[in-house]
């Protein structure tokens, strides 16, 4: 079979054949090697851009570096000036990878990689998803994506998924009529795996439940079933893993860095310890023990035409207790540092508590499909929701009394079911959000 992903790759500019050789030198390195290796990234990035980049000169400032936790931790909202301004000596848009991140976080901007450095982050995925017999020169994907509206953007992306062995399941519109025009397609071709967005793969797999239809049996080619940039839940894993009967993998990354987390075989959160260096830090940035949440802060350790180093992600997490520097596991991803509410009584709680909320006891009749919760006043929530039939009296008070529970009395909730739930420009689904 030719290697028509890599091919493409090379072709465009972006040396695979040198970046999987040095990865996979990476991964073979002995426990003090990789320490080694470590410590000579860090400093050569770091020095790479103090000497090249005016953009990360002025951040650090004057100030002395004499060892890691003096250097700045460096944010979006920093990042959100013309790339022109920020681009390393030597790069121009002409000799980097470009792209733009998706703005899930409120705080979108554009982003550059050099060309090699974007080669090692394919190389990292082609490792990753090898570990479950996952191909990209042969392998077929299914892909719950967005894709670009636009007559050029759309035909441009048909054509990178024609490439790289894609069919794509545009997630806008996912009403039973389209799903089912989805699950033709999963008879009608052989699939090997499906990637894409959490909550539009967990809509089709509510889909196939009702229709009482396992996956697995009608298109048998299937391999696993790869989630990304929403949350996973425990209940919906479950509900993932019985209707496709196939292993369930729950990445974690972030289109301006890499695949941050990636499940490997053993259940566990493997973190990317190859090609960045991930760290949790408290509120005054120090670094906390692991098996304690703090902030994700991440340092790209090969990109030179755009620094990111000891750069917040917008994240909260926690490192497992077993966690080594060659060997970091994810113990949970708390969730997005800016989706907090905030009580009345001063009480902070992240977003996602809500959910959990909602979310267990909507769930026992599969009446609803999805649904979204706003702050709008300190005391106020609104819950948009899509349903087959309205929430009826007994169940929105036992969502009250829940609530009441876990969070503080005297909140006030509107219900308001609808169609269809707006999504982010990419189709993602934000799930909570603070419109205060």
């Amino acid at each position: 079979m030719i290697s028509i992903f890599d091919i493409s790759l090379q072709l465009n500019g972006f040396p695979i054949k040198k970046a999987k050789a040095e990865l996979d030198g990476i991964v073979n390195f002995s426990e003090d090697d990789y320490l080694v290796f470590l410590q000579n990234k860090k400093e050569e990035i770091v020095t790479f851009h103090i000497q090249n980049n005016t953009f990360y000169q002025e951040l650090t400032g004057n100030k002395k570096i004499e060892k890691w936790e003096d250097l700045p931790i460096l944010n979006k909202q920093n990042l959100q000036k013309p790339l022109e301004e920020r681009l390393s000596n030597g790069y121009s848009k002409k000799n980097i990878y470009l792209n733009k991140t998706s703005g899930s976080s409120g705080t979108p901007f554009v982003f550059a990689k050099d060309k090699y450095s974007h080669a090692l982050t394919w190389a990292s995925n082609i490792m990753r998803f090898g570990w479950f017999g996952i191909d990209f020169n042969n392998s077929y994907q299914a892909r719950f994506y967005g894709i670009p509206m636009d007559f050029i953007g759309y035909q441009k992306e048909r054509f990178k998924d024609f490439l790289s062995r894609r069919f794509r399941f545009p997630v806008f519109n996912l009403s039973d009529e389209v799903l089912e025009k989805f699950l033709y397609k999963f008879k009608t071709k052989k699939f090997d795996y499906i990637n894409g967005y959490t909550s539009s793969i967990v809509l089709f797999a509510k889909y196939l439940e009702n229709k009482n239809i396992i996956l697995k049996e009608i298109c048998p080619t299937l391999k696993g079933c790869f989630v990304t940039s929403e949350m996973l839940f425990e209940s919906d894993k479950k509900l993932l893993e019985k209707q496709f009967d196939l292993p369930v993998i729950n990445e974690y990354g972030a289109s301006e860095l890499d695949l941050i987390a990636f499940e490997n075989p053993q259940g566990e959160w493997q973190v990317n310890a190859e090609t960045l260096f991930v760290e949790i830090l408290d509120e005054n940035n120090n670094a906390v023990p692991n098996g304690t949440e703090g902030k994700i802060v991440i340092t790209s350790l090969f990109n030179k035409a755009n620094p990111f180093i000891r750069y917040e992600i917008g994240d909260i997490g926690i490192l497992d207790e077993k966690s080594t520097p060659q060997k970091p596991i994810l113990k949970k991803l708390i969730g997005r540092t800016n989706d907090v509410a905030i009580l009345p009584s001063g009480k902070k709680s992240p977003g996602l508590t809500f959910y959990y909320v909602t979310k267990s006891i909507i769930e026992d009749d599969g009446n609803v499909k999805e649904f979204i919760i706003k702050q709008t006043k300190l005391d106020t929530f609104e819950i948009e929701y899509v349903s087959e039939k309205e929430l009826d009296t007994n169940q929105i008070k036992k969502i009250e009394q829940a609530i009441t529970l876990y969070l503080e009395p005297n909140l006030n909730f509107g219900f308001t079911r609808k169609d269809v739930l707006e999504r982010t420009n990419r189709g993602k689904l934000k799930q909570f959000k603070s419109l205060l």
